[in-house]
């Protein structure tokens, strides 16, 4: 299905006449509003951009109650099977952002924040983040049930005092279990990616592994690149859009303009080697028009794009649980 979509984009440059005639035929083909009839598993990744770590006492002026209505009424409009966020909070003033978002859409969620990862010693870390009345990470949110979740604490090679978590969940969906995880690398570290990558092969023998997230880095970063030559790691936006920038940050949120030049947010996909591997039917990005504010001035839902993908997964012959080490299941 990749490869017709790959045509299609060849035809139309040289015959773009039947360019919409081709896009109606071809299985990449999907309804931008709703779902349809689309049997594929669809998922999002999306970096909320909180409200600032002293949201709890100020109001930052992100407009973060805006834009979380904005969120909401996208993802009920896209209505996604699974949602990987980034920068989800928890704080005095917006409360539980991503409950918040689960409650809307009548999802289950897991949600772990990478702020209460600081110090190591969960007592003094939990004291830090209720003083200041917030706290944020990676949440995972599905229509289906989520029947495990584990927490893997990433190195810190290049900033010791900026925690980051890597978030899984083991959701059961009507074809099998289906290992989703949602990460947010820091900016340039590329032995988080490392480790990011050795945690994902290791649900590789499944075929049913997902990862979504912001990598903080481009495609180009050395680690990415070894990801897409190594056999097995599907870049699901890139094979669905060959040649297509794709760049989801960085959007100034107050501006009617894009400005949004930096693929920074991806899905990666892992073909088991069961024979019949992962499909894509299709990816696009997100959350890429501006809303307004009730004085008419623009605000952008976030400084990110969301990435959307429409996906068929490895058939899995019979529900199964991870028998994985689960030490930091929640």
């Amino acid at each position: 299905m990749v490869y017709a979509s790959t045509m299609v984009t060849r035809i139309a440059y040289t015959l773009p006449w039947l360019t919409a005639i081709l896009l109606l035929c071809t299985p990449t083909a999907h309804a931008e509003d709703g779902r349809g009839d689309s049997p594929a598993l669809r998922v999002l990744t999306y970096n909320l951009l909180h409200d600032g770590p002293w949201s709890g006492f100020f109001e930052s002026g992100t407009h973060l109650a805006e834009r979380l209505d904005m969120t909401i009424q996208e993802l009920q409009r896209l209505q996604p099977d699974v949602i990987a966020l980034q920068e989800a909070s928890d704080s005095r003033k917006h409360g539980n952002v991503p409950q918040r978002i689960a409650d809307a859409l009548g999802y289950q969620m897991v949600f772990e924040p990478a702020t209460q990862h600081i110090s190591g010693i969960g007592l003094l870390d939990r004291l830090i983040t209720g003083a200041i009345g917030f706290k944020e990470g990676p949440a995972i949110l599905s229509r289906y049930p989520i029947v495990n979740s584990e927490v893997y604490d990433l190195p810190r090679c290049q900033h010791r005092m900026d925690p980051r978590i890597l978030l899984r969940a083991e959701i059961n969906a009507p074809d099998g279990p289906i290992q989703v995880f949602s990460a947010h690398t820091s900016k340039g570290d590329e032995c988080q990616l490392q480790r990011v990558g050795e945690l994902f092969r290791d649900h590789r023998g499944t075929g049913r592994a997902i990862l979504m997230g912001d990598l903080n880095t481009g495609e180009q970063s050395p680690v990415l690149t070894g990801w897409q030559k190594e056999p097995g790691f599907i870049d699901v936006f890139r094979i669905a859009n060959p040649g297509v920038s794709g760049g989801t940050v960085w959007q100034n949120i107050y501006v009617e303009w894009p400005t949004a030049d930096r693929r920074v947010d991806f899905i990666f996909l892992f073909d088991g080697g069961t024979g019949s591997g992962p499909v894509v039917r299709s990816s696009r990005l997100a959350f890429d028009h501006p809303g307004h504010l009730p004085n008419g001035d623009a605000l952008w839902p976030s400084d990110h794009r969301g990435v959307l993908a429409d996906i068929e997964l490895a058939s899995a012959d019979s529900p199964r649980i991870s028998r994985l080490p689960n030490t930091g299941t929640r």
